[in-house]
């Protein structure tokens, strides 16, 4: 059986609260299904661009944060960690997948021997590179759909909303 689309599923969904819970109000859980949903479907569109390449979505993280932000000696873990989207504790792992690909390198720094840089190598660099415009076009088609007013008012709102979270995260 096909699953049922995301609006048919939201109103399924409230009529079976409003059914078993009436004093319920199911409008929060309707709305987290929904970006739940949002944030699926995004994600799956713009793989379109990287997943044929052997890379997940994780991999492409670091290798686009190298890209823009790696000096020609590298970032040490801790610095991409914290300039990409990618928790320290998974670093380790990832960057090791991409080195066995040949898209990373690790290098001993040359003033601390404890830590090491990463940084793109040379197939890495042309492979993000060559996919990088396909990405932003993949990304650009989805935001089509809105008008420039409306993108800015869905930035506008998810960085407010986000802001609050994480406010909430760190008390």
């Amino acid at each position: 059986m096909t699953p049922p689309k995301t609006h048919h599923l939201l109103e399924r969904i409230r009529t079976d609260w409003h059914r078993e819970a009436p004093e319920l109000d199911p409008s929060p859980m309707l709305l987290f299904l929904l970006l739940a949903r949002l944030q699926g479907a995004l994600g799956r569109h713009v793989e379109q661009t990287y997943t044929p390449a052997g890379i997940n979505p994780s991999g492409w993280d670091l290798l686009l944060t190298l890209r823009r932000s790696a000096p020609d000696t590298g970032l040490t873990p801790t610095e991409l960690s914290n300039l990409s989207a990618i928790t320290g504790a998974s670093i380790t792992n990832r960057v090791s997948r991409l080195i066995e690909k040949g898209l990373v390198e690790r290098r001993g720094s040359e003033t601390d021997r404890r830590s090491a840089r990463i940084r793109l190598t040379r197939q890495g660099r042309e492979l993000v590179d060559t996919l990088l415009p396909q990405h932003v076009q993949h990304e650009a088609s989805v935001l089509e759909a809105l008008t420039l007013e409306e993108r800015a008012e869905l930035e506008r709102l998810a960085r407010k909303l986000l802001t609050h979270v994480e406010s909430a995260e760190s008390e």
